[in-house]
């Protein structure tokens, strides 16, 4: 089926204004739920598995499916273009390490990655970048998730966790 367009100019201004109105509440580093979670916490509360160089990987507390994480730079910036050239690379190089590791933990059968930028790209947290990488099987949505808008995730997140983070630890070797 075609996509009908319908033409409507006179909604131009409502468009690229409403980015300017985005977000009423300003998330900084000293807000920001990621910053907080991995400079205050035990990586264990935090669900952090690895810390990089430059960047981290930690459980998403509000899975898609279980397993999804997230690879963080430390630097609390929105956009790929405000990172460093060797903060997004080592970023890319651990998430392909990460999904090696799911793979070995879970054998999912696919993989989501991706970058939500911005509210209207679907960012949750859009003033922290994240990458996430979220395990796919066939058939993990339902019935339940179409009809009930619920998405049923049958995983513990310290169990998670913990094999996760043994995942690591066995494909680069423990850290200190």
């Amino acid at each position: 089926m075609r996509m009908k367009r319908l033409y409507a100019p006179w909604r131009s201004k409502y468009v690229t204004d409403s980015g300017k109105k985005e977000n009423n509440l300003t998330v900084t580093k000293d807000t920001c739920v990621f910053c907080q979670q991995v400079a205050n916490q035990p990586d264990d509360v935090s669900y952090v598995v690895r810390r990089c160089d430059l960047c981290f990987v930690m459980l998403n507390r509000y899975p898609y499916n279980g397993g999804h994480i997230l690879v963080l730079p430390f630097d609390h910036k929105p956009d790929l273009d405000d990172l460093t050239p060797a903060t997004r690379s080592e970023m890319i190089e651990v998430v392909s390490t990460a999904k090696r590791v799911l793979q070995n933990v879970l054998n999912p059968q696919g993989f989501n990655i991706g970058i939500n930028l911005g509210s209207a790209g679907g960012g949750g947290i859009p003033s922290h970048l994240h990458i996430h990488i979220i395990p796919r099987w066939r058939g993990d949505t339902s019935f339940l998730e179409t009809v009930g808008s619920t998405k049923l995730v049958s995983a513990d997140l310290d169990v998670m966790y913990r094999d996760v983070k043994n995942g690591f630890d066995t494909l680069l070797g423990k850290q200190q």
